[in-house]
């Protein structure tokens, strides 16, 4: 039997979605707009391209890009060659950047004219890269010097190499920051992905006939496979911009007629504050979703007052099950506010205490899930693999309650983990990065409430006796160190950190002592 035969794979979906509606609009992004067939054709050029340079099965190809046609065209291609796409936070400093090059075994990075630098930068620490691909972008621009042009692999005649690919191959390693200061990388299979895809079209609605804008950053899993993939998987027309403002979002709304919509709550307030907002056209729009963090209920009942034709989803996962596993349907928005929901389709979901017993109703303990959406393990890093997984669950490092209905309530992180716009950021690396500090005896960091980005990250710092540091220090240092979203919007002192009879550090004490901070400002 010919192994195509019974394969699904993500090179696969797109060809089938490209079989039942070649003429129906794919891809939209600045004044590229590609039909199915168009889109599917040029993959496999793209792929073909890709071959020729080296590019092979089980290969790493990293991307360190904003949103992109050609971001959209690389990731199917990478499908259809076997390779396995490595996406990057492209907000990451050289030295994080090159942490998942080398950690990856990346030997291909693909960036676009206003990451260049930053790519080469990132490439030149001692890494396995030894390619460049260059990615054109939403607005023209010219190709980075010294690398090999999107369009020159995309006008590939030669047919993309007949491969004998499976659904349980490696299809992505997606980083993600841990509690650890460095970030572990999930290995996520064709067959994993596309049975994550499966519940996201049966539970969030997601549909052919919807006219997608995804203006989220694609290296973040939640764009990229919560929306993105399965759009493309029902054959759905998608609109991709890497400017996720409202002075873009809104006219783009209103320009292509958009029916669904995904942002974190930081980016639904700020349409909500924008002047544009009720000026726009945003009847259209049918279908919102939301997730990252805890949507405020005063928000909730804005939107549904001034946009009141929208559904909304809350949607809660993590990169490691590829990502959603549960959600909060649009009609219990206000009677669950807070929650995140019940498992999705392919899931299965229990919040249990540390004997891995079922806890009961308004009881705190960690949320663990079984499901084909979940990772292989983290890569090269057996010990966090076997613990993630002990007891034959993964663990989520959430913890949580779950009501007499099986609505989940995220309460806490066990894996002191703070989520400031959308984004993770791990407390430790933000700690260890503060203490190189000489003049530092203890800090610790937390996330706290924040009008803007609902969770900002907060420094609490105990000073060595004998010595002096100001705020403007340790933010400084922290932003020469650390990716912006990481460095702390506030530094707090303190004479001591809270601490228990064991000697254990206190954060939830901390987060209650400060959480009033952003209020007045």
């Amino acid at each position: 039997m010919h192994p195509a035969i019974r394969r699904q794979t993500l090179g696969d979906l797109l060809h089938r979605s490209a079989a039942r509606t070649p003429a129906r609009l794919a891809i939209a992004c600045g004044a590229t707009r590609w039909t199915y067939a168009e889109f599917d054709r040029l993959c496999s050029r793209l792929a073909a391209g890709l071959a020729q340079r080296g590019v092979a099965q089980g290969g790493r190809v990293a991307v360190l890009a904003r949103n992109s046609h050609a971001f959209a065209a690389l990731r199917f291609a990478l499908a259809r060659l076997g390779a396995v796409l490595v996406p990057i936070n492209f907000m990451l400093k050289a030295e994080e950047v090159a942490y998942i090059l080398r950690h990856a075994g990346a030997t291909v990075l693909a960036t676009d004219s206003g990451l260049a630098a930053l790519a080469r930068a990132a490439a030149a620490l001692d890494t396995a890269v030894q390619d460049f691909v260059w990615l054109p972008s939403e607005d023209p621009s010219e190709p980075a010097e010294g690398m090999v042009d999107f369009h020159t692999l995309a006008a590939c005649e030669a047919p993309p190499p007949e491969l004998p690919l499976r659904g349980d191959e490696l299809a992505q390693i997606v980083y993600t920051s841990g509690t650890e200061s460095s970030p572990k990388g999930a290995m996520l299979t064709h067959d994993a992905v596309l049975w994550q895809y499966v519940s996201c079209i049966v539970d969030a609605g997601i549909a052919s006939e919807d006219l997608v804008l995804h203006a989220l950053p694609l290296y973040h899993c939640a764009q990229l496979d919560v929306f993105f993939g399965p759009a493309i998987y029902v054959g759905a027309s998608n609109v991709i911009t890497a400017r996720p403002v409202p002075e873009n979002l809104l006219p783009l709304i209103a320009r292509h007629g958009i029916t669904s919509f995904f942002a974190p709550p930081t980016v639904w307030i700020a349409l909500l504050r924008s002047p544009l907002f009720d000026t726009t056209d945003l009847g259209t729009l049918r279908k919102g979703y939301y997730g990252a963090s805890i949507m405020p209920v005063e928000v909730l009942r804005e939107l549904a007052g001034r946009l009141p034709a929208v559904r909304l989803w809350n949607l809660y996962g993590q990169t490691e099950i590829a990502p959603l596993a549960t959600m909060l349907a649009p009609e219990d928005q206000l009677r669950k506010a807070g929650s995140c929901g019940r498992a999705v389709l392919n899931v299965e979901t229990r919040v249990v205490d540390d004997a891995m017993r079922d806890v009961g109703p308004g009881e705190v303990g960690e949320i663990v899930h079984r499901s084909p959406h979940l990772m292989l393990g983290y890569f090269r890093d057996d010990e966090r693999s076997a613990a993630a997984f002990a007891g034959g669950w993964f663990h989520s490092g959430d913890l949580a309650t779950i009501d007499d209905e099986g609505y989940i309530t995220v309460v806490d992180r066990k894996k002191d983990m703070i989520k400031t716009g959308g984004e993770n950021v791990a407390s430790r690396e933000v700690e260890e990065t503060i203490y190189r500090l000489p003049q530092v005896a203890e800090v610790a960091v937390v996330g706290l409430p924040h009008p803007r980005w609902v969770e900002a990250v907060v420094a609490v710092v105990v000073p060595k006796a004998g010595h002096t540091l100001t705020e403007a220090e340790v933010l400084a240092h922290c932003h020469a160190h650390l990716a912006s979203f990481k460095s702390p919007k506030r530094v707090v002192f303190a004479d001591a950190l809270p601490k228990n009879p064991s000697g254990k550090l206190l954060k939830r004490q901390l987060r209650l002592d400060h959480a009033a901070l952003f209020e007045a400002r």
